[in-house]
């Protein structure tokens, strides 16, 4: 039994953004005076590299594995990004939901360009099934790819074609140059010094072979990466990018016990924890999170949350969508009411087709988005 002298051992991944998220947690619980140790596991998720998420054929890619070790008594509690999280019952509790970050999705291009500036056709990366029908219901043209690896990766997948692109773009202006030494240069650096110049992430997407015009990620994960002040970003609206049940936020898994309650005590955001409720409810009651294309992003006002749901076809078309203002003080019963109301309204039947194209061996209720989030 951990005492108060001693420190509260916390299991995480151990990717940057990962541990970028649990000194979140870890600094807000030092704020209370308790000394925090964080502990790094490896997931099933990570161990799987060439499959995307919702194809690895079991629910919590990234979560049994930390919330084993609490289990075996190995830890106190683990750290998770709450959209990762089964919606089945845990033999742990959520101790603590801290404050959520910004809940929603951002488009990263090379330049900076909108979702409306994209060229006809340009390929856009993710390994979401929500965002993929997301962008084909806004923009059919465009060419879905799928995308995996931590933040960082996939950043530098998005800038190999821009670099590459101006690498042969200086190497032509150069062969130009040496043909006719009398011309005047198009650049003021040889190809070779321009690449000596790149930063290490820079080199590092230099040596990939990816062709990338554009890609998604969760807004919370380029934050708490710092990646939001390297590339340039633009936030997609909610209205039609309606984010993942809980993305942004985090859960502390635990034993129910004395020190679970004094985790909940210190760090745990109320308001956080009635929004995330409800989108874990809707999710929940509609089932095929891993194999259907659901969005779900709950905000309290005033006494009431307003929640936006939104089931999608693989391919964009048809969406089933509604926005409903539940009462706070029955928010848990009236997300489970509109679930059904969706269900009926068409949202189960996207839901079975969807299974029924993922095929046997993905119908678990969890959905993962894989490595973005935060």
């Amino acid at each position: 039994m951990t005492t108060r002298s001693d420190p509260i051992r916390l299991a995480t991944r151990g990717s940057d953004l990962a541990l970028a998220q649990a000194e979140t947690v870890k600094r807000a619980l030092s704020g209370r005076r308790r000394e925090v140790e964080l502990v790094t596991v490896e997931t099933t998720g990570d161990r799987i590299r060439d499959e995307l998420i919702h194809r690895l054929g079991k629910t919590g890619a990234f979560v049994r594995s930390l919330d084993e070790e609490v289990l075996k008594g190995e830890v106190d509690g683990a750290i998770h990004s709450m959209k990762d999280m089964p919606t089945e019952d845990s033999r742990l509790v959520v101790a603590a939901i801290p404050q959520r970050a910004a809940a929603g999705d951002r488009l990263v291009t090379p330049e900076g360009a909108t979702l409306e500036e994209l060229p006809e056709g340009a390929t856009v990366g993710t390994g979401s099934l929500r965002r993929g029908a997301q962008l084909l219901a806004q923009r059919p043209d465009l060419t879905v790819e799928p995308l995996r690896g931590n933040v960082d990766t996939r950043v530098e997948k998005l800038l190999s074609k821009s670099l590459n692109e101006e690498y042969d773009r200086r190497v032509a202006a150069d062969e130009e140059r040496k043909a006719d030494p009398d011309a005047e240069p198009e650049f003021d650096s040889r190809p070779e010094e321009w690449v000596e110049g790149l930063s290490e992430r820079e080199r590092r997407a230099f040596g990939r072979e990816e062709s990338f015009d554009a890609i998604v990620l969760a807004a919370a994960g380029l934050e708490r990466s710092g990646l939001d002040r390297e590339v340039p970003t633009r936030e997609l609206p909610v209205e039609t990018f309606v984010p993942a049940a809980g993305q942004g936020a985090l859960a502390v898994t635990m034993e129910d016990d004395d020190l679970a309650r004094e985790v909940n005590g210190a760090i745990d955001h109320p308001r956080t924890r009635v929004e995330t409720t409800v989108e874990r409810s809707v999710l929940a009651s509609l089932g095929g999170g891993c194999v259907a294309p659901i969005g779900i992003h709950a905000v309290i006002q005033g006494e009431h949350v307003r929640t936006r749901v939104q089931v999608l076809a693989r391919g964009g078309e048809p969406t089933v969508s509604v926005t409903r203002d539940l009462p706070v003080e029955r928010h848990a019963e009236t997300a489970r009411d509109l679930a059904e109301e969706l269900a009926d309204r068409g949202a189960r039947d996207l839901i079975e087709e969807a299974k029924r194209e993922a095929g046997e061996g993905e119908t678990d209720t969890e959905r993962t988005e894989g490595e973005d989030e935060g």
